[in-house]
């Protein structure tokens, strides 16, 4: 079981980026589809090329991001979490739907995952009905579940 909390810390342009696809991937809505893409300063640029007009191939950082002006969303630690979030709550219903009337939205998938997304640009004090069992879980948003351990953050679940 997931539960995570998407916090508006990242980067200005990132930020919204990284809510809508977290948003995208935790909605129980019609097929998912992600796209990475390349950076560009004028909206006519095409992909990193070389000097013939040969698109350029993607060099793999050592950390795992993309080089060469590609940006390469799907490997963001966020985007590649909120996967296994939306695979984890793959045919179970959206539930407990909570929002502030004004930029801060939650609700669950079943009693498999639960999401909070924030673009107040501070945080948000609110106890939420999850549906979800008692316990701690690991935010995949500010970390990761890795070797049997989080990360990141650990949201407690009270019953």
């Amino acid at each position: 079981r997931i539960c995570h909390l998407v916090e508006s810390s990242f980067f200005v342009r990132d930020d919204v980026a990284k809510m809508a696809n977290a948003y995208e991937l935790a909605w129980n809505y019609g097929h998912i589809r992600l796209m990475s893409s390349y950076s560009f300063s004028e909206h006519w640029q095409g992909p990193p090329s070389d000097g013939g007009g040969n698109t350029n191939d993607v060099p793999i950082n050592a950390d795992g991001t993309c080089g060469g002006g590609w940006v390469c969303e799907h490997r963001w630690r966020q985007i590649t979490n909120m996967v296994g979030f939306h695979n984890a709550a793959l045919g179970q219903p959206v539930t407990n739907w909570w929002d502030n009337d004004n930029n801060a939205i939650a609700f669950g998938r079943g009693d498999r995952a639960f999401i909070v997304i924030n673009n107040e640009g501070h945080q948000i004090d609110q106890t939420l009905y999850t549906g979800m069992s008692a316990g701690r879980y690991c935010d995949v948003i500010s970390g990761s579940y890795e070797n049997g351990g989080c990360t990141g953050n650990i949201i407690a679940v009270i019953a």
